[in-house]
């Protein structure tokens, strides 16, 4: 296909006329560590308790091959769908199904993945799912469902256009996990190691959270939340809606009730507690979140005095259980140490330049993020 052609000059071919099913078992046990695959499509180490498994039962999954799970497709609207790429072979779980392509000389193994990543594939898999209460969908419908194959020469593009994409954003997340490091290194060496509560640098002293921050406990708006842009103010419900460092999930309100200002640290305060994303903008809080704004303008300080508070956040019961929630008593009197105002303005004219640029960044995977978005759309048209 040259580049004036588009994809609607390519018929759609049948997926199952282009894999097979691999079925090898880890017989001779060369892999003794099992690998999940999350919703993002992507191998992760398996949460499931192996002890007394039989892991000669589980299979193989080596370079270039698939593994999906199809148990659970109508109750998650998604299929867990992962490519391995590595030379060393892993073991999933004896009921995915794992398959590979037979007709190489016509479909790449990246482009395929790219294909399962789209947003309308799961969609259209979710057609497909049986009248199981778990909604599971049988291979044959897997292997029925169709995507078009232009030329390799096409999928090569598509496929390199598609890992410039990700490689940028890879850098730039590399580049905020630095930035935050460093951030929280100048953190832990001015105002943690060393430090004594019994016996505190002059000048400092010990209190509660709400000596040095304005707290808010979020609720529900009054009215209905929708999710189209519009009059209303944002609204955040809670943990579900953060991101990396900002939010990005988005519902509106016309009736907001509780609310935080652009740059207020939110705190999950419903499990998992002590989660902290920023406000990126003026927004209405749930019940899920409580928003902090610093009193003496310290918020960088305050947003990495809370990253450094996740011990208190997980205490647990006496039978061991993580607590749920954090009620508005408990989180004013949080125990903090409170150091001098002068040392937090030092260490937030340190950060703020370093917050700058992990703002920026953001920004840019965001918009990275969407491109990706993009073009996997317009591998359907």
């Amino acid at each position: 296909m040259n580049r004036t052609e588009t994809m609607y000059d390519i018929d759609y071919q049948r997926l199952g006329d282009y894999i097979r099913e691999v079925n090898v078992r880890n017989r001779e046990l060369r892999v003794t560590k099992p690998m999940g695959i999350n919703i993002d499509k992507h191998f992760m180490p398996s949460v499931a308790n192996i002890i007394g498994t039989d892991l000669s039962a589980y299979k193989l999954v080596c370079k270039n091959q698939f593994a999906c799970n199809l148990m659970h497709v109508g109750r998650d609207e998604k299929i867990p769908m992962a490519m391995w790429n590595d030379a060393n072979p892993i073991i999933v779980s004896p009921a995915y199904f794992v398959f590979e392509i037979t007709k190489t000389e016509d479909l790449l193994p990246e482009y395929l993945m790219m294909w399962f990543r789209r947003a309308e594939f799961d969609r259209n898999a979710w057609f497909y799912t049986d009248a199981d209460v778990r909604g599971g969908m049988n291979k044959d419908a897997l292997l029925d469902m169709r995507l078009p194959i232009p030329t390799l020469a096409r999928q090569r593009e598509i496929v390199s256009e598609y890992e410039t994409l990700t490689r940028r954003i890879r850098l730039n997340e590399q580049m905020i996990a630095k930035l935050e490091e460093t951030a929280q290194a100048l953190y832990r060496k001015m105002f943690v190691d060393g430090i004594d509560k019994e016996n505190l640098p002059e000048g400092w002293r010990m209190g509660r959270l709400s000596d040095i921050a304005n707290i808010i406990m979020g609720q529900s708006p009054d009215g209905e939340t929708y999710n189209f842009d519009g009059d209303g103010m944002i609204f955040y419900q809670g943990r579900t809606d953060f991101g990396r460092r900002f939010p990005t999930a988005r519902v509106y309100t016309t009736s907001p009730t509780r609310y935080a200002k652009e740059g207020d640290v939110l705190l999950s305060v419903r499990a998992p507690v002590g989660d902290i994303n920023i406000a990126p903008h003026d927004c209405c809080i749930g019940r899920g979140l409580a928003s902090l704004r610093s009193e003496d303008g310290c918020q960088s300080y305050l947003f990495y005095q809370l990253q450094n508070l996740t011990d208190v956040f997980n205490v647990s019961d006496d039978d061991g259980t993580i607590f749920g929630s954090i009620n508005k008593d408990d989180l004013y009197n949080i125990e903090i140490v409170i150091p001098t105002l002068q040392e937090m303005q030092v260490f937030e004219d340190y950060t703020s330049n370093i917050d700058k640029k992990i703002e920026l960044k953001d920004k840019e995977i965001n918009i990275l993020t969407e491109l990706l978005s993009l073009l996997l759309a317009k591998m359907g048209k």
